[in-house]
């Protein structure tokens, strides 16, 4: 296949770039990520979640993974920025009873203080003293989050010295964050695993998905580099990186005790 062959078929998946939700179903079988991970998120929640309890998914998507924990509809709220998936919450959520509210800002949120039992949040923004704020005394927040070392080789194979998004995205930094909010952490953990592609056209679509992570990435752009890519699927069957996942289990403490003026 020529090159121009090439680059018609990777404008293709360029332009296909789009999903709702968190759909990554185009590329099934093109790519592989590594999923087994040293904890299981749902099991967390579901092993602390209660029918009476109020729940907040923060950054739900488009809802999927909150509506299958089937916690009774009228205590479970949700928020979503993203405009595609606002709308597709407000058409899935909504009709339900789901209080579903658009927030852009992670320190910013639209509801009461003391809202909330148990506070989700997969792969979104937090800010740990709006997460207190919401909690009541002995709430949980539960969440699992991609880390500032995720698909770093990948970037680096066709952005050279692109700068992290998320510099500060890792267990060592947010932890203090969680403990000086008044947070007592439960459980802590990070992990690191791998990510292949079979074929360069499924990471065009997948670096054009994950923008923030791909900064100003195009075919056209980084054309050469794709060549490149290309001659390593051809040699190797695949081109490969490393993803990086980190978990916080954190409970709001109960009350504040004074010691020589300080809180703990």
């Amino acid at each position: 296949m020529t090159a121009e062959e090439l680059k018609e078929i990777w404008k293709r998946e360029e332009d296909c770039a789009f999903i709702k939700g968190w759909d990554f179903s185009h590329i099934d079988g093109r790519y592989k990520e590594e999923n087994a991970l040293p904890w299981d998120y749902e099991a967390i929640i579901r092993g602390v979640l209660k029918d009476d309890m109020k729940l907040l998914d923060y950054d739900t998507g488009g809802g999927e993974f909150l509506l299958s924990l089937q916690h009774p509809y009228e205590n479970t709220a949700a928020t979503e920025g993203y405009p595609p998936n606002v709308k597709l919450c407000r058409e899935r959520l909504l009709p339900l009873g789901i209080d579903l509210r658009e927030c852009h800002d992670a320190a910013n949120i639209p509801f009461a203080d003391g809202s909330f039992d148990i506070i989700i949040n997969r792969h979104g923004d937090f800010c740990p003293p709006e997460i207190g704020r919401l909690l009541k005394p002995g709430g949980l927040f539960v969440t699992q989050q991609v880390g500032s070392d995720n698909d770093r080789e990948l970037v680096e194979m066709v952005l050279p010295g692109a700068e992290k998004p998320f510099p500060h995205a890792n267990l060592r930094e947010q932890i203090p964050g969680f403990t000086d909010a008044g947070f007592e952490i439960l459980q802590a953990d990070e992990a690191f695993g791998p990510i292949c592609f079979y074929d360069v056209g499924a990471f065009v679509w997948f670096a054009r998905i994950i923008e923030w992570e791909f900064p100003g990435f195009s075919v056209d752009r980084c054309f050469d580099r794709l060549l490149q890519l290309q001659k390593t699927v051809e040699q190797n069957g695949k081109i490969c990186g490393t993803t990086h996942r980190y978990l916080i289990v954190a409970r709001k403490r109960s009350r504040q005790i004074c010691f020589g003026g300080g809180h703990v």
